[in-house]
């Protein structure tokens, strides 16, 4: 079995794991991932019970009950690089032993479901639509830093992509991974739509935003809304859900991600009163997870 040396899993004085602050017995089976540590809040104010609450930096963490069913909601911050924390701190919470350091002998299986925001690349995807993510495209290039990469992506259709967009050598190579099948249809009904989604590691150039400074590529939008491969084209940005859906399928985890539409980049719509769409679309994922 494979030993942790502190060095490698860093354990609080408390017992906690280091960043997230929590305790094994601190995290649910069933995890919800938002960016925002204010929406911690919002998602758990539905919860008929609350057991814990814990907050380090940006990651504030509620476990409680809904329906019967033991919930924690998990703020992430901003970007991939936070979810390579949260993703490795949460399964060494589920399956490693704190107390000798080993990877447990029993897999505990967690099933994620991240709640964002995130702008429309198709024209025709309403603002205030919830949007399935089917597939993950990471610009971030995370996922190459660890083993197995390739035994999770679809390596045809990276290389589809990276032929039709031109991909610049300079930048990391995307990845593309599938969401859990079973949780996608378990949660998204006709209520809900589906599309291949980016994940990018920058708001404004990676996501082909212009202000003073101009993009390398200033056509990258117009070829990522142009590409199609068989069934599916490129239907929104947003920037975590490349890196859950990458780093699940390596643990072994249930992931998927959901978005609400609050911009459609390609018709130049947006919108910031998007709270009502964002609590229907928390009580939907709570019914369903």
């Amino acid at each position: 079995m494979k030993h942790f040396p502190p060095s490698e899993l860093i354990i609080n004085s408390d017992g906690s794991i280091f960043h997230l602050h929590l305790k094994p017995e601190q995290l649910a089976d069933n995890v919800i991932l938002v960016g925002d540590p204010g929406r911690v809040a919002l998602v758990a104010d539905y919860f008929d019970t609350q057991e814990y609450s814990v907050s380090s930096r940006e990651f504030n963490t509620i476990t409680g009950t809904y329906k019967g069913k033991r919930i924690s909601v998990i703020s992430t911050g901003i970007g991939t690089d936070n979810i390579d924390i949260v993703m490795n701190e949460l399964d060494a919470l589920s399956n490693i032993d704190f107390e000798t350091r080993l990877e447990k002998t029993t897999f505990r299986q967690l099933t994620i479901i991240r709640i964002g925001t995130s702008g429309g690349m198709q024209p025709e995807i309403p603002l205030g639509s919830f949007l399935i993510s089917e597939k993950s495209i990471g610009f971030d290039g995370m996922l190459n830093f660890y083993a197995g990469r390739d035994s999770v992506s679809d390596l045809d259709f990276e290389e589809s992509m990276k032929k039709h967009l031109v991909w610049n050598p300079q930048l990391a190579a995307p990845y593309v991974v599938d969401a859990d099948t079973e949780l996608v249809n378990r949660i998204g009904r006709d209520d809900m739509l589906r599309g291949v989604t980016i994940s990018a590691n920058g708001f404004y150039g990676p996501q082909g935003r212009v202000l003073r400074i101009d993009l390398a590529d200033m056509q990258l939008n117009d070829k990522i809304q142009s590409f199609k491969y068989g069934k599916y084209k490129i239907t929104n940005y947003e920037m975590e859900g490349s890196a859950i859906a990458g780093l699940s399928k390596l643990m072994g985890h249930k992931a998927m991600t959901v978005c609400c539409i609050i911009a459609n980049r390609r018709v130049e719509a947006a919108t910031t009163d998007y709270k009502p769409f964002i609590e229907k679309l928390v009580q939907t994922v709570l019914d369903r997870i």
